[in-house]
């Protein structure tokens, strides 16, 4: 079955029973060149955990984009940074759409086949799950559709080209159904509030068909919802349990230290537990009986705080909807880094560093459309300290992953260009305590970090997230959620920016979608607690220092020929690798001839700038060089006047008078003064002695003068007599205006 329709300026087409038949969902979806097979399966049984198993998982083949893998072994290696980014879009749209009782696991597979390296594959990918899902048997209150929205010129575009998106001043990532909003990802250039929910409500009307296009698919081979277990809980424990601990739920709204809130809650368990569970009881009665204990304290207490703010306005901790938490901020903070900051907006506290680097230390990515390679990259950490737990450490996860690129798009829009901050910058993220928001804080600690680094910014950024309670009718938005708000309540939307507009925003929902006139009411309010934040920001630091850590390296640039650039490598890099090792700099040098020399010491980097243009100069006509005479001929010295540079005296160069060899006037080794007279047009230089004792040597006493008429000396400087031609001259006369002179043998400099 295959279904299709214009989206954007390409056909999207999705087609199934064709490939992948065994699993439970499998659709073949094509945009223009870009093809993803996306197939789903689960399990057909529940699993024991106590959330829903849900598995994403994005891959690029790397044939897709006729490549060969350049890893070791030639396989693609585990997921990118791209790929984890857009595995975890599909996440957040998907998840809510499933049943919230349902505990089977479930697995979703997007494999780009296919990349004609114009369109991205997400949107596919997305569009893919969303009918895998709906045409199987999985429960899936789908379909959902997505597309990218660039602005460009003034207008909105759908799904902009790689080419599109370098130039866009906005870029947003929309998914939803037919009557809601489910995710917004991306950021742009300072844009309006209103412009980013006009953006939304563009790509809304899109989607609208691309849902439909998914409905046709369903109705035409879509399979029967299966079977699953419902969770049930026994009535009469669920009465016991609410008895005795709802009132002791109501106690703990109002706690304003999380830890202090956590103690108190598990108590109330540890209390509920000991009257519940009889000694009586089978050992697999008391899990079960636990298990649902826990189950049910965990949604008496989202009904206690859900209640709490829409009735009375009271937040768990203590707070007004609109309320923000108590902010602090330092800068300096670490003495020998390039820049540093401490933000801390309640009990979420961001540890941000700047480090100043050369180009050679720019990222560099690489995807289905090509390599990339960038000068401004941020990293998020999060500890498991920051939360009081202990986790085993590993690399970073996609949550880390995607928390800090988010905060890399709120900072993009205002980091200076290469050609005007002539270093790459690498800002890292430590979470050093977490109760909500860290990637907000993040933008904040990294903008007063960015200051204190000397890094001319354009504007300071700062962010805030919003949130969202719905139960029915009423709706309450919460400025600056906690931790507990954002786990229990419904929708998380993030937005940063300046003091002139937008710059990122990221919205994650839990429900089964938001209008964009809630959303216009959320962006609006975020506005005015950013601007706070702003005002705050700004008593710590106001703008950037005039100059950069006395730590960072300072940057030269130099511009030597494209020819040159071998000579200063010199074999297996034994030139520049000596320049750096003997002055300490760090050297880059371009395709183009740009040399980039990077030194803490001034006069570190003079000397490596001088070594480089000795090794790299080229001769100038009319300019005296000292050289050295490296080899001699009959016809005239060759003498180097610069490294890996030589040029010719001619022997009718080298005095006035007649010289009858070269070895009367120098010897290899002698050091002479020389002009240069010409370079022709294959870089062959032509040098004349000047200020230099031009006597002849005296002849060695061990052999005769030669004889200048000797078949052997001729063409050394000799002659021979002949009869006199036309003109009355003989055709090897000592005039140097008719004399013919020797042949230059080629391969010579």
């Amino acid at each position: 079955m295959k279904v299709e329709m214009q989206l954007g300026s390409e056909k999207l087409s999705i087609e199934t029973g064709k490939v992948a038949n065994q699993a439970d969902g499998a659709v073949w979806v094509q945009y223009g060149g870009t093809v993803v097979l996306v197939t789903v399966v689960a399990e057909n049984k529940e699993s024991n955990l106590d959330f829903f198993p849900l598995t994403v998982d994005y891959r690029e083949r790397s044939y897709a984009g006729g490549r060969i893998p350049t890893v070791y072994g030639r396989r693609e290696p585990r997921p990118g940074t791209g790929e984890q980014l857009t595995a975890r879009l599909i996440d957040h749209c998907i998840r809510p759409l499933f049943p919230k009782d349902y505990q089977v696991e479930v697995q979703v597979l997007c494999t780009v086949l296919s990349s004609d390296q114009v369109h991205p594959a997400d949107v596919p990918a997305l569009i893919g799950a969303s009918a895998a899902l709906s045409i199987s048997d999985i429960p899936f209150n789908g379909p959902v559709g997505a597309i990218t929205v660039g602005k460009l010129n003034g207008e909105l575009i759908v799904n902009p080209t790689y080419e599109e998106l370098e130039n866009a001043k906005m870029e947003l990532f929309v998914s939803g159904k037919t009557d809601a909003v489910m995710s917004v990802e991306g950021g742009g250039e300072e844009i309006p509030e209103d412009e980013v929910i006009d953006a939304i409500v563009f790509a809304h009307e899109e989607i609208k068909e691309i849902t439909k296009l998914q409905e046709g698919l369903v109705a035409l081979c879509g399979k029967p919802t299966r079977e699953y277990q419902a969770e049930k809980i026994d009535e009469a424990l669920n009465e016991r349990i609410r008895n005795l601990a709802t009132s002791k739920m109501r106690e703990s709204i109002g706690m304003e230290d999380k830890q202090a809130r956590e103690d108190y809650l598990e108590q109330v368990q540890e209390d509920v537990l000991s009257e519940i569970v009889d000694e009586g009881l089978e050992e697999a009665d008391v899990l079960t009986v636990t298990q649902d204990t826990i189950s049910i304290l965990g949604k008496i207490e989202k009904e206690e705080m859900r209640e709490s703010i829409l009735s009375a306005g009271k937040r768990v901790d203590g707070r007004g909807v609109e309320e923000i938490r108590a902010i602090s901020g330092e800068v300096s903070v670490l003495p020998r880094v390039h820049g540093s900051a401490l933000f801390t907006r309640g009990q979420t506290q961001a540890l941000c560093t700047i480090t100043l680097g050369t180009r050679g230390d720019e990222d560099v990515q690489r995807r289905l459309n090509g390599e990339s390679r960038r000068s401004f990259f941020l990293h998020y950490n999060f500890p498991p300290f920051s939360t009081g737990e202990v986790k085993r450490m590993m690399g970073p996860g996609r949550r880390e992953v995607g928390h800090g690129m988010l905060a890399e798009k709120a900072l993009h829009p205002v980091i200076p260009t290469r050609e005007k901050f002539h270093y790459t910058i690498r800002i890292v993220s430590d979470i050093l305590e977490s109760n909500g928001s860290s990637s907000m804080a993040t933008v904040c600690g990294a903008t007063l970090a960015l200051m204190d680094a000397g890094v001319p910014i354009t504007k300071p950024v700062a962010g805030i997230g919003v949130g969202l309670i719905k139960e029915g009718d009423r709706e309450v938005f919460l400025t600056d959620m906690v931790g507990t708000e954002d786990f229990l309540g419904d929708m998380d939307f993030k937005v940063a920016g300046t003091r002139d507009g937008v710059t990122a925003v990221q919205m994650e929902i839990k429900i089964d979608g938001v209008t964009p006139e809630l959303l216009r009411k959320a962006i609006h309010q975020a506005r005015e607690a950013r601007l706070f934040v702003l005002d705050k920001m700004n008593e710590v630091i106001s703008e950037p220092r005039p100059e950069t850590s006395p730590y960072a390296p300072r940057i030269q640039y130099l511009q030597i020929p494209p020819a040159k650039i071998k000579d200063l490598i010199g074999p297996r890099g034994k030139v520049i690798q000596g320049i750096q090792e003997e002055t300490g700099v760090t050297i880059n040098v371009e395709d183009d001839g740009t040399v980039e020399i990077a030194a803490v010491s001034v006069d570190a980097a003079k000397k490596a700038e001088e070594m480089v243009l000795a090794v790299t100069a080229t001769a100038e006509v009319n300019k005296e060089y000292d050289g050295k005479v490296v080899r001699t001929t009959s016809f005239g010295a060759f003498v180097q006047i610069l490294p890996g540079q030589d040029g010719l005296v001619h022997i009718s160069q080298m005095g006035d008078g007649y010289v009858r060899r070269v070895e009367d006037v120098m010897e290899v080794g002698d050091e002479i003064k020389v002009s240069v007279l010409s370079i022709d047009d294959q870089g062959r230089v032509d040098l004349a002695i000047v200020g230099a004792d031009l006597t002849p040597r005296p002849p060695s006493s061990d052999r005769p003068p030669p004889d200048r008429n000797s078949s052997r000396n001729r063409g050394r400087g000799g002659y021979r007599e002949t009869r006199g031609n036309r003109y009355g001259r003989s055709e090897n006369s000592r005039d140097s205006r008719t004399r013919r002179p020797p042949r230059i043998p080629k391969g010579r400099v």
